[in-house]
């Protein structure tokens, strides 16, 4: 599969392994880091973001894929749209079915609530189902959660938000335990244990895994969960607005069902945002790692409700997505390769980054080595990336370890006649996570009333970058804890006339800056017509 070009390039990495196995890449040194990402980091590129003009982050900069969407009205109009017929009644809408929205769902039914699921396509369908790499948890005898708290916050740039971090390292153990409790199977060794590795930025190896698919084994675990427990779930019926009462809680949501193309009106007491990321945006032209669905949905949603937004400036680009084969162009190569000793080298075969720095780091030296030094290796199509010497990991621990440990990947290559224990696999940063989101408080409440947010929807817990296997753990953490607080407060929750009135001042702010256009949103599914990515 590989060009003559590509396989001469090889040929040097080749020869140059016996010096790189002896040499320990020096880490950046903070100073180094920063000129490192401002100079190099997509969120830093001239004319990369631009200020939203409405709403309650009016003025703050972020990028112009979100500024559009937040610009944009409702898909309802709020003087037309009839709430008189509603179609469920139920103490928790959880909106979204990937990992935090299934836990969140879990967790709201065992504290006595009625729970509607609503997801836009199947259930399952989610980052959650990609996440390959695995799941930090502080605890092993030389860990502790005050040691993952500083790794947290250290890889954040220390713009995290304190107490959600606190929050997600002390619940991480019981959640790894509650996991495994539901038949989760992660990877240990022959006397029980759990097998854990380091990821970027990690002071200690706590990395939980199951092989390289463990998003797709939590999900496989908290979906049969679901199903057993009879939660009621609304496949391909994504919501496309929020409803408050004339007291400004959130009340409910409006679902649209993709397959008969009707509006569905659902009333609740309390509300759970768990849309996902924004992958299929593509931000900054980038491709993405991310499932169809990653359009940003409850970030639009909750910001029109009022909700506040942080971080969005901050982008995550993970370092090491394809870049060749081009049909799987942006898919994600785990971190866990280099974790388990895969280097990152440059067309003359040279090391040029730390392997385990963290994802804004190391994204950035990639794009610095093929745009400033020309020393990227170039695809048939003209795109650039490095090489990840992925035979390096059978030469540290022995023949075998890439096909026990990256099944999954090492069957994604040789799908297009690509041996990844025998040959370097090229790469290039991929938009992987959105690091910011709707701001929450540690028990996972918006400044609305009623509304709250779990796993990649939200912001604060990652501040501006986020370590790997903090996604997953997020999602349960906060997952968890939505569905618990959601479930107590709708005990209590008296609910008045349902209303789509802060729409309709939404819209009224859009109209005085001129920006009441055709443009709506969210807009659910991606549209590829002519574009290339």
């Amino acid at each position: 599969m590989y060009t003559p070009e590509m396989l001469e390039s090889i040929k040097i990495v080749e020869q140059t392994r016996p010096r790189r196995l002896k040499e320990t890449f020096p880490r950046l040194t903070p100073e180094e880091k920063d000129r490192l990402l401002r100079s190099f980091h997509p969120d830093h590129m001239p004319d990369a973001q631009r200020p939203v003009r409405v709403g309650p982050n009016k003025g703050d900069k972020m990028p112009h894929e979100h500024v559009g969407l937040l610009e944009s009205r409702s898909m309802l109009d709020p003087d037309a749209f009839s709430l008189d017929r509603v179609d469920y009644d139920v103490d928790v809408l959880v909106i979204g079915g990937g990992g935090a929205g299934t836990s969140a769902a879990l967790m709201a039914q065992e504290a006595g609530a009625s729970v509607l699921l609503a997801t836009k396509l199947r259930h399952g369908d989610a980052n959650t189902m990609m996440a390959q790499g695995g799941i930090q948890a502080a605890d092993k005898e030389n860990d502790s959660p005050a040691i993952h708290y500083l790794d947290v916050m250290g890889g954040g740039g220390f713009s995290n938000i304190p107490e959600l971090v606190a929050a997600l390292v002390l619940d991480a153990p019981l959640c790894i335990q509650w996991l495994e409790s539901l038949g989760c199977m992660f990877s240990k060794f022959p006397d029980g244990t759990m097998n854990t590795i380091h990821g970027g930025g990690t002071s200690r190896k706590r990395m939980h895994f199951a092989h390289d698919y463990t998003g797709a084994e939590i999900m496989r675990t908290l979906r049969d969960e679901a199903r057993n427990r009879g939660i009621p779930v609304l496949e391909f019926s994504p919501a496309v607005e929020l409803l408050t009462d004339e007291h400004g809680q959130c009340a409910g949501a409006v679902l649209f069902n993709l397959e008969t193309q009707q509006y569905l009106v659902v009333r609740a007491r309390t509300v759970i945002i768990a849309t996902g990321g924004c992958g299929r945006l593509h931000i900054g032209g980038f491709p993405t790692t991310n499932h169809y669905g990653a359009t940003a949905d409850g970030l639009v949603m909750a910001y029109r409700a009022g909700a506040k937004l942080i971080f969005l400036e901050a982008t995550q680009f993970h370092p090491t997505g394809v870049a060749f084969p081009e049909q799987i162009l942006g898919q994600l190569v785990t971190e866990k390769v280099r974790g388990l000793g895969a280097q990152l080298v440059n067309a003359e075969g040279e090391q040029f980054v730390y392997p385990l720095e963290t994802r804004d780091a190391v994204s950035s030296a990639i794009i610095r080595e093929c745009r400033e030094r020309g020393k990227g290796i170039t695809t048939p199509s003209g795109r650039q990336g490095v090489w990840l010497d992925s035979p390096m990991i059978d030469i540290i621990h022995g023949k075998g370890t890439i096909e026990r440990e990256l099944p999954a990947m090492v069957r994604q290559y040789r799908r297009f006649n690509i041996d990844m224990t025998q040959q370097p696999i090229l790469v290039y940063p991929t938009l992987h996570y959105q690091n910011g989101g709707i701001l929450i408080n540690e028990r996972a409440e918006t400044g609305v009333p009623n509304l709250y947010v779990a796993g990649e929807a939200s912001g604060g817990v990652h501040g501006r970058n986020r370590l790997m296997g903090n996604s997953l753990l997020d999602i349960i953490v906060f997952g968890r804890r939505a569905g618990t607080n959601a479930a107590a407060r709708a005990k209590t929750v008296q609910l008045g006339r349902l209303t789509l009135d802060h729409v309709r001042r939404f819209h009224e702010e859009l109209a005085r800056e001129g920006l009441l256009g055709q443009r709506t949103a969210p807009i659910l599914l991606p549209d590829y017509r002519g574009r290339i990515v």
